[in-house]
């Protein structure tokens, strides 16, 4: 074993820790119960209210499947972000969370699940094109002159790539239809 790597990594490691706990401080001072903290409580909360009540029930399993499936890929990507130092959120709804959940598991998922069930006619890919544009080119530019969200080394024309790839994997898990059930419950 390499110790000197083990020490260092330990040495890290407090450090890592040091700040997470200075960060939560900051967090319970200065951002929790604030106007921009029940804002993104409100996107946390209204998006999955208003998707409940006007999706087809019918519906429902394959777009949550997809959906989740969404939440996942976007917030996998959002952390990398966010720990590479691209980008930087304010005002995050749980402080131990490196990105912003209001965008990951609320915005993204419902956004795409109303987009692909919203005239299935439509091609995908034009669905596609549409949602990473608004979200690349409105989304983001809204959520950083609210002061959410601040670009360090990136710019949304690089976002605008990955909505669509993005859109296109929720399109796809939306599609599967090879469930198969092992195990019933008697």
């Amino acid at each position: 074993m390499n110790q000197e790597y083990i020490q260092k990594t330990n040495e890290l490691y407090e450090l890592l820790v040091d700040t997470q706990y200075e960060m939560i401080q900051e967090w319970m001072e200065n951002v929790i119960f604030t106007p921009l903290w029940w804002f993104g409580l409100s996107l946390s909360i209204l998006p999955w209210i208003a998707w409940a009540f006007f999706h087809h029930k019918k519906s429902r399993n394959r777009l949550l499947f997809a959906g989740f499936g969404i939440v996942i890929v976007a917030s996998f990507f959002d952390f990398i972000g966010v720990q590479l130092g691209l980008w930087i959120y304010y005002y995050e709804l749980i402080p131990w969370i490196p990105a912003y959940e209001p965008w990951d598991g609320t915005l993204m998922p419902v956004s795409i699940m109303m987009l692909i069930e919203y005239k299935p006619h439509i091609s995908p890919y034009l669905k596609g094109l549409i949602f990473a544009f608004l979200t690349s080119f409105i989304g983001e530019p809204f959520f950083d002159y609210m002061g959410l969200y601040k670009e360090i080394s990136w710019n949304h024309f690089y976002s605008y790539p990955i909505y669509f790839l993005i859109f296109l994997f929720g399109y796809w898990l939306s599609r599967r239809n090879n469930f198969n059930i092992y195990w019933s419950p008697k």
